[in-house]
């Protein structure tokens, strides 16, 4: 079968994989504006914010097993098994008594989700080949931007007007849309089946035996995420950082990291094979967007606190000095393939957080207080950066494997970035704190406790303080998250020479017959 005819069949598959990119994405952001009402309702406002981080942990450790699985069992069975584990765990949310059964559900629903990430992007690799690839990434980086933007205002409708449990239900039909259009439309042929069993089954050899999934190196690889996103996310919020849970956590993690290691080595078909480090393509970029899903904690997470305590702005206004980098990033993305063309992967990747480098600097150098449209034009000139580096650097990792492998190496890269938002998250969660703690020990008078979101409050409230208390505290807030982003765009630095003297010049291309012969829509 030809690629080019394809095209005929690939819209329904298309429009599924949308939306089931829209149904994860969605979710890492409707809950957060609802809030208020989920507490008032089922109470536990001590452990909140583990509706967030429960969901996050359940991706992210799940990423590298759903991404064998695809390679080993086909991606169509995993992606219909996301979607419905996604859509129970919706369900269960909606049904929720108290905040410990909510949470819980709520990690189920990352289970779906792990599956639901890694998987989309890698059936679209399957499905274009190289030169039609932007296309279908700008429209999936698209619904991730929408869904970003749109998540807080849809909550905050629903709990306001409605009930917050119509927060889970809207995604029950979005599901079963998505799930009736992958049954009915995507294909898997011979020859994906050919690659599951191995290369001799694709050049007319006697077929190998199905490899046996590494359930032991599948444990161990969860246990250590677990242990490493609890230890991360729970950090300086739970306990101390330097505490025994601390300790402890990180210490399991270190341990059992070193009994995957152990386990895999090991193991005939392991979850995380060695390849991915080995290999210099593969390896570089899974460093380079581990530092980045590092540096974009800096504007997801502090650009909207700096718009609403040092700007004054309300909450929306404050979402939309963040929007525009979330509508910048996809366009540059859909750009970036004239670029990659003419120059390659790695220059472009180059280009892109070079500039993001130079935006993130030019952040401290903002006036005091300012006015919304200039953080807004540093965030869109942020996002053109990483949608021109991030983009390329996927395609090209994709580009590096074959069916077989494809799988597993975008669940890697994937897996990093998240490893690296968990960091980054607990990382410049400390920077912006300790700064903070440095300026408020030095206001004589102020008795308030030295960390971010007291303070955001507390300026939430400018009536009940003293202009000068007030504009103290703005300035303190302010040089909190400079800090931040010079603490980012070291990061953005380190991914430079990650990408200079890691990365290979040239990414080796491997040219298939036709992608169709892989996953076929019809």
């Amino acid at each position: 079968m030809a690629t080019a005819p394809a095209a005929r069949g690939r819209g329904p598959v298309v429009a599924a994989l949308m939306l089931s990119m829209a149904l994860g994405a969605i979710d890492g952001t409707i809950v957060s504006t609802a809030v208020p009402q989920i507490v008032g309702d089922l109470g536990g406002f001590s452990v909140f914010s583990w509706l967030f981080s429960g969901y996050l942990l359940a991706v992210t450790v799940t990423l590298p097993l759903y991404g064998k699985i695809s390679d080993t069992f086909g991606r169509k069975p995993v992606l219909i098994v996301g979607i419905i584990v996604f859509v129970i765990g919706s369900l269960l949310c909606a049904t929720a008594w108290n905040m410990a059964a909510l949470i819980a559900f709520r990690v189920v629903q990352g289970l779906g989700g792990g599956a639901l990430q890694g998987t989309v992007q890698t059936i679209a690799a399957d499905l274009y080949p190289l030169k039609e690839r932007p296309k279908i990434q700008a429209k999936l980086s698209t619904v991730w931007a929408t869904s970003s933007v749109a998540g807080p205002a849809v909550g905050g409708l629903f709990a306001g007007h409605l009930d917050w449990r119509w927060i889970f239900l809207i995604n029950l039909p979005t599901g079963a849309l998505a799930l009736w259009l992958i049954v009915k439309h995507l294909h898997e042929t011979s020859r994906s089946a050919a690659a599951r069993s191995g290369t001799g089954a694709a050049r007319g050899a006697a077929p190998v035996r199905r490899p046996r999934l590494d359930w032991a190196g599948a444990l161990a690889v969860f246990a250590t995420g677990a242990l490493l996103v609890t230890a991360l996310v729970q950090g300086g919020v739970a306990w101390p950082w330097l505490s025994a849970p601390s300790f402890a956590f990180f210490g399991g993690a270190a341990a059992l990291a070193v009994a995957t290691a152990v386990i895999e080595r090991r193991a005939a078909a392991p979850i995380i094979p060695g390849w991915v480090w080995r290999r210099r393509t593969i390896a570089a970029v899974n460093l380079a967007l581990g530092a980045m899903g590092l540096l974009t904690v800096a504007p997801t997470v502090f650009v909207p606190t700096y718009a609403q305590s040092v700007l004054g702005l309300g909450p929306i206004p404050a979402g939309f000095v963040l929007s525009v980098m979330t509508l910048s990033w996809p366009i540059a993305a859909a750009l970036s393939s004239r670029v990659y063309n003419r120059i390659g992967f790695r220059l472009t990747a180059v280009t892109g957080m070079s500039v993001a480098t130079l935006t993130l600097l030019s952040f401290p150098f903002l006036p005091f207080p300012g006015q919304a449209w200039q953080p807004a034009l540093v965030m869109l000139v942020l996002g053109c950066g990483l949608g021109l580096f991030q983009l390329p650097l996927i395609i090209g990792v994709q580009s590096s494997v074959g069916w077989s492998e494809r799988g597993t190496a975008t669940a890697s890269i994937m897996f990093n970035r998240q490893i690296g938002q968990s960091v980054g998250a607990a990382l410049f969660g400390a920077v912006a704190n300790g700064v903070l703690a440095g300026r408020l020990a030095h206001a004589h008078g102020l008795r308030l406790s030295g960390d971010l979101d007291s303070v955001s409050r507390t300026l939430g409230n400018p009536d009940s303080l003293d202009t000068a208390v007030a504009d103290y505290l703005r300035r303190a807030v302010d040089s909190a998250v400079d800090s931040v982003f010079l603490g980012a765009a070291g990061a953005a630095v380190l991914t430079l020479l990650v990408l200079l003297f890691v990365a290979p010049r040239r990414f080796p291309v491997i040219q298939e017959e036709s992608r169709q012969e892989n996953a076929d829509a019809s």
